[in-house]
């Protein structure tokens, strides 16, 4: 075994205050984005931080935000402005050819724009003009479907609510959200399972745990502060294990820079016990096995099954018939070690099994979270303190979006409390997800988009085909507060409407406002900026909303739209009329400065399935699928020394004729998966330094050295990347830079959302239908000419 260069030093620390440091200055965001920090995840009166959706402790620090959550307060709080001058100096096309980076860090958006093409420039326009526009196309379309509207986790409860409102008064569920491409395969599996798709336990559960089992998460670089709580944890005892492909530096120590001692005298806590490292997409196999030795060596809870749960027998008699040859092969994993960790599955009084999009990023993302479920049923691990499943996400009110009603396929009895409270017919039809939303824009069955926040091109697939769709609307809007590169395919109207960011006051002629978001862990908090807008032309995403709504439905609408624009509160007495759990919504949020948690049944042991009971569910794919999906794709390369399906003549004939590509002559079948970098926010670059794995730049392909070094290779070569989508047309990418990592073998890894044209519209989960960015099969192939500098 080669050593790996590692990043030797604990993660946060002083390297994490420098990096924050840095990026304030690098916004020139230092003094605003200094005093938001102070007010960031604080009570009375204090912010939720955008950078993740992380509980607050019921013990507020002074100081209670992680360089995650600073840079992404850096990038709202920016001096700099994307306005109507900074257009004039950059035509439309010339921006379709910046970076993320250099989108990103072009300034906050301060005025209401429309694109002119005679110019190929975004110029300033009116709002009055701006909503008129809107009204013109939406109120003139064939049908209310023909038009798509996106929301991004970070709009808050009350927006959100309105938002849905507005779409559904117009006439249809096309409500998609980040969640289709994210946690949708958890909101599904545990909403059937369990009743409800959120997380079963609170913060203080993880102070009681006796084991924690992290899947496919990396907390040091997508949710910082859950890494005090893993320490905290195994200071009191617990033991945490890590199961990921990839040993992530950040989860092997933990600087506290809250603690003086950990800063002044270079002390840290340890957190993970043991690293894991399946396969890629070996997680059920993995799964199958510790519930298959905990089934047959009676280690389960049986009066909890018999009680509480449905389905067992299935389960058991499927457990009983996977082979442990097929457990190894499709976890990477050896029969003793999965023992050895079943026992301690066994042992433990209270488990949390905890997860990110490592799991639910695959075709088979919906068996993943089933496993997860059906080992803590097993075990009789939910409702009781200490244990429980705990999915993280990602976005700060992703989840309370869901919670809102933005759901393209909404449930029978939110439609029936909208008719109820509103007095009129709520559309009954299933709308369109991401997915299906995408498909139309290329179909061109869609005339309108309207994005509430998010980068929708380019943090789905098919990136490119969307934005090419996209020029071919009657209608794009864009509410945002930054600009990004779905915005630089316009259609035949082309909006940009700028709005007041998470830091920021809402002052409205009923006062200063405030919102509230829901977190991973269902509490639901109050959150409002303390900073002077950028501009005085921003508006409130709310009132956004409402002039939206007033202009498009008119007189036809009974509802109070300008009202609830300005007033909060009146937005918050309909969600309490209108969505379960939010009763009192006004009085529960103000009395305690945490807010409140809203009801989970599950953690109850009450079951809202169709069953009554917590249900076990048997995997749809086979536990070797991975495998199986490699071996098949080995097999078409090696017919004729590549895929005999290739379509990309340009890859597949040219390169290799011309010598500029190695000719296959051993398996390069690998299984890729896609990362995010410590210095990113989901499409968000913030820079190029990846602290815990040692890289600065971010065309580069991951693999073990080993791996490596069997081929023949060496760090820093340079490697096409391609695959076979569904439709059996060959996807490229690359040239990237071969760089070491400890990764499992037969996997590699690079940066989304760079890889994204490698992924199809048709590579997802069946049922959540949420696209496989952690999990597609490749082949590489080594540039033989112009090799790049190796990688820092």
């Amino acid at each position: 075994m080669r050593k790996i260069p590692v990043y030797t030093h604990p993660a946060a620390g002083w390297p994490a205050l420098v990096a924050s440091t840095r990026k304030l200055m690098d916004y020139k965001a230092f003094l605003r984005g200094s005093i938001s920090t102070l007010h960031s995840n604080q009570p009375n009166g204090g912010f939720d931080c955008p950078g993740c959706a992380w509980p607050d402790h019921k013990t507020h620090k002074v100081i209670d935000v992680c360089e995650n959550g600073i840079k992404v307060i850096a990038s709202e709080t920016m001096n700099q402005r994307a306005d109507a001058a900074f257009f004039a100096r950059h035509s439309v096309t010339e921006l379709q050819s910046w970076s993320g980076y250099e989108l990103e860090h072009s300034g906050r958006l301060s005025e209401p724009l429309y694109y002119d093409a005679a110019q190929d420039r975004y110029i300033a326009i009116s709002w009055q003009a701006a909503y008129e526009r809107i009204a013109d196309v939406l109120k003139n379309l064939d049908s209310p479907d023909e038009a798509l509207f996106y929301t991004s986790g970070r709009v808050t409860n009350e927006p959100a609510f309105m938002f849905q409102l507005f779409v559904r008064c117009f006439g249809t569920n096309n409500l998609p959200d980040c969640s289709n491409m994210c946690h949708e395969p958890t909101s599904v599996m545990l909403g059937k399972q369990l009743g409800v798709g959120k997380a079963t336990v609170v913060l203080e559960d993880f102070e009681q745990a006796k084991l924690i089992m992290l899947f496919g998460q990396n907390p040091a670089t997508n949710h910082p502060r859950m890494l005090e709580m893993l320490a905290h944890a195994h200071k009191q005892g617990c033991r945490i294990i890590s199961i990921n492909p990839m040993r992530e530096q950040g989860l092997s120590k933990f600087r506290n820079p809250q603690k003086p001692t950990h800063m002044a005298a270079g002390q840290s806590d340890e957190m993970v016990d043991e690293v894991i490292q399946i396969q890629i997409g070996g997680d059920v196999a993995l799964l199958t096995g510790l519930a298959k030795w905990l089934v047959e060596n009676d280690k389960i809870d049986s009066e909890f099954i018999s009680t509480h749960t449905s389905g067992f027998d299935d389960l058991k008699q499927w457990l009983i018939a996977q082979s442990w040859t097929d457990i190894e092969l499709g976890s990477g994993i050896t029969q003793a070690d999965i023992i050895n960790l079943a026992k301690l599955v066994a042992d433990s009084p209270a488990t949390i099994c905890t997860w990110g999009m490592g799991i639910t990023q695959h075709v088979q993302g919906e068996d993943n979270v089933a496993m997860i479920t059906n080992l803590l049923l097993l075990m009789g691990m939910i409702g009781i303190d200490g244990a429980g499943a705990s999915p993280v996400r990602g976005h700060s009110n992703v989840q309370g979006d869901r919670t809102m009603g933005i759901h393209e396929r909404p449930k029978q009895s939110l439609l029936d409390s909208l008719e109820r409270v509103f007095k009129r017919p709520m559309p009954q039809e299933d709308g369109l997800d991401v997915i299906a939303g995408a498909k139309a824009l290329m179909q061109g069955k869609l005339k309108a988009f309207i994005s509430m926040g998010g980068n929708y091109a380019v943090a789905a697939p098919d990136k490119s085909a969307i934005q090419t769709a996209l020029t071919t609307t009657q209608l794009n809007v864009f509410v945002a507060t930054k600009l990004n590169e779905t915005m630089l395919y316009p259609g035949a109207n082309n909006l940009i409407l700028p709005c007041i960011g998470r830091t920021e006051r809402v002052i409205t002629a009923k006062g200063e406002q405030f919102a509230t978001i829901e977190d991973s862990m269902c509490q639901i908090v109050p959150t409002q900026g303390r900073l002077k807008p950028i501009s005085d032309d921003l508006k409130s995403e709310a009132q956004i909303v409402a002039d939206m709504a007033t202009h498009v439905l008119g007189s036809d609408s009974s509802i109070p739209w300008q009202t609830m624009g300005s007033d909060f509160d009146i937005i918050r007495n309909y969600i309490a009329r209108a969505i379960d759990g939010f009763e009192n919504f006004n009085e529960r949020i103000r009395e305690s400065e945490r807010g409140f948690h809203l009801y989970h049944p599950a953690r109850h042991r009450v079951w809202n399935t169709d069953s009554g009971k917590a249900q076990f569910e048997v995997p749809q794919y086979p536990i070797t699928y991975v495998a199986a999906q490699m071996a098949q794709t080995s097999a078409d390369y090696h017919s004729n020394g590549r895929s005999e399906n290739s379509k990309d003549s340009d890859f597949a004939d040219s390169n290799l004729e011309n010598g500029n590509v190695e000719k296959n002559t051993e398996q390069k079948v690998w299984q890729l998966t896609s990362v995010r970098s410590h210095d990113q926010f989901n499409t968000m670059i913030f820079g190029f330094k990846d602290r815990y794995r040692q890289t600065n730049r971010r065309d580069v392909l991951f693999m073990h050295p080993d791996e490596i070094k069997r081929l023949g290779w060496q760090k820093g070569d340079s490697v096409m990347v391609s695959r076979q989508d569904s439709k059996d047309e060959r996807r490229t990418l690359g040239p990237l830079i071969l760089t070491e990592m400890d990764i499992a073998a037969n996997a590699v890894a690079t940066y989304y959302p760079e890889c994204n044209d490698l992924i199809d519209l048709d590579s997802h989960a069946p049922d959540s239908r949420t696209p496989a960015y952690k999990s597609v099969t490749v082949v590489l192939q080594r540039v033989n000419e112009g090799m790049l500098a190796a990688t820092a």
